[in-house]
């Protein structure tokens, strides 16, 4: 099926409260993240991912710590800063005055 490219610029912009939103209550390693996205259905990519992991640690908006792990190398876990949790309630309640717009006027 093809997706209105509209659409798709739309649920671009998703991913980056979406990743927040799936370390919002628990530290999880990278390749959790993606599962937790693609179980929702929202088609994520490790090459979309990982340098959107380093450019919210940069802005501080999650951090991460080493830990070691029972089937290979060290993972990096990541989890919500203050600066994250807040950029998550704000989207949020953005996200929500949008769908209230939206609903207002196509009624």
């Amino acid at each position: 099926m093809q997706v209105d490219p509209k659409l798709v610029a739309l649920r671009r912009g998703l991913l980056e409260p979406l990743v927040l939103a799936a370390v919002e209550s628990r530290q999880r390693y990278a390749a959790e993240i993606l599962a937790v996205l693609q179980e929702a259905n929202f088609p994520a990519q490790e090459g979309t991912l990982y340098p959107l992991l380093s450019r919210l640690r940069r802005d501080g908006l999650v951090h991460h710590e080493w830990r070691e792990s029972p089937s290979g190398p060290p993972r990096k876990y990541f989890s919500l800063t203050d600066a994250g949790r807040n950029q998550l309630a704000a989207f949020r309640e953005y996200w929500n005055e949008l769908t209230h717009m939206i609903n207002a006027i196509g009624r």
